[in-house]
């Protein structure tokens, strides 16, 4: 197996012994239950993993997101899948940045100890999808609270998170300067929001990820409950989203790991015609393209996990970095099934498992298309295509 030596070993090694208690069986269980990895993820919540970004006063270990981000692609690494927890980080970092003083004391140190979780962020819509600045939730203060009415779409993990971060516009968009303008963002507890103004409906899809639609209707939040300032609530999704683009491309990254590593093991042990299969270079080129493209990948992830630790700009990083590690780890994936062949079908493998894995990240969080028109207006400056 290759691995690479960074600055980051401990932590490498802390993980991968946590994810050995946690075989392949298991989790090919759990897909095959479409269930949720509960005693996984309560292990990493123990373990302090899932607090790694939490300050030291609020009881976490006060590390960054580069940091974050290479425990999100050792989980991947390990055969994991860290999309059951990744929402925790991202959603800390919104919660870090923006949130006041109060709200830190409140939630921080329950969430460190592992007595509340921060999984779920509400902000597609089945109408605008990625023109966020269209969204139609609304929240209107009214006696002291905001009332929330609207529709959201593919949030996941909301029925295992006691907290969800959530964008509505405050102000409506005909009365704003700039239409980025006049949404806000709140924490939303959802233990006392469901049944109470917040209908979830589970949508059953290709991998096994717990994602929802819901529907507000009415709901009430405390006054308290937002977020920083109000009518900057995009500014600060920008952050959060950043953040999540950052430890996607970590997963990815994890994901193609694990396929080259599982690619090369099989490629030396199946013999045909009287030779390993590795030997041939029209098994090994694939994979050692592959590997190639996995590790430019990686280079560009702490790029942007580094600069977004350091407070500066790094959407277009954040961008690159998802673009072309959700890009190798695809590759990786087809190399892997293919150098497996008939047997990469079997669940038993658990190739194909992975397979649909990473194949989501080709679409989300952002598609690839999406990608490209950042690039092209912001870094090259090009014409807005819409």
């Amino acid at each position: 197996m290759y691995m690479e030596q960074d600055e980051f070993e401990e932590i490498r090694d802390g993980v991968r012994q946590l994810c050995k208690q946690f075989s392949d069986e298991y989790f090919r269980e759990i897909d095959a239950k479409e269930a949720y990895p509960e005693r996984f993820v309560d292990a990493l919540i123990e373990a302090g993993w899932l607090a790694a970004m939490i300050p030291e006063e609020y009881g976490g270990t006060g590390l960054g997101l580069t940091a974050a981000s290479v425990i999100m692609e050792e989980i991947n690494r390990c055969g994991g899948n860290a999309g059951a927890v990744h929402g925790q980080m991202y959603n800390m970092g919104t919660l870090l940045r923006s949130g006041s003083t109060a709200q830190k004391e409140k939630y921080l140190p329950q969430i460190a100890a592992g007595k509340l979780r921060i999984q779920s962020m509400a902000v597609t819509e089945p109408t605008t999808g990625t023109d966020t600045t269209k969204i139609k939730t609304t929240a209107v203060k009214k006696d002291g609270r905001w009332v929330v009415n609207g529709q959201k779409v593919w949030i996941s993990r909301v029925q295992h998170s006691d907290l969800m971060i959530l964008l509505a516009r405050t102000t409506p968009l005909s009365e704003v300067r700039k239409k980025s303008e006049g949404m806000s963002i709140f924490m939303v507890d959802l233990r006392d929001a469901i049944g109470n103004g917040l209908d979830v409906r589970p949508i059953p899809n290709l991998v096994n990820h717990e994602t929802n639609e819901l529907f507000f209707d009415n709901l009430e939040i405390p006054e308290e409950n937002l977020i920083g300032e109000e009518g900057k609530g995009f500014k600060y999704i920008l952050e959060g989203l950043n953040a999540e683009r950052t430890l996607i491309a970590a997963e990815c990254i994890g994901d193609g790991y694990w396929f080259i590593d599982r690619a090369c093991s099989y490629a030396n042990e199946r013999v045909v015609f009287d030779r390993p299969i590795g030997q041939n270079q029209g098994v090994q080129f694939p994979i050692a393209d592959a590997f190639i493209e996995i590790e430019a990948a990686n280079l560009m992830r702490f790029d942007a996990a580094r600069r977004f630790d350091a407070r500066q700009a790094c959407g277009a990083q954040a961008n690159m970095a998802k673009y072309l590690a959700a890009k190798a780890s695809w590759e990786a994936a087809n190399v892997c099934l293919q150098t497996y062949g008939g047997f990469g079908f079997a669940k038993e493998y658990d190739i194909e498992r992975k397979f649909r894995e990473t194949r989501l990240y080709q679409v989300a969080p952002i598609s690839t298309n999406l990608i490209y028109s950042y690039v092209a207006e912001h870094v090259l400056g090009l014409p807005r295509s819409f």
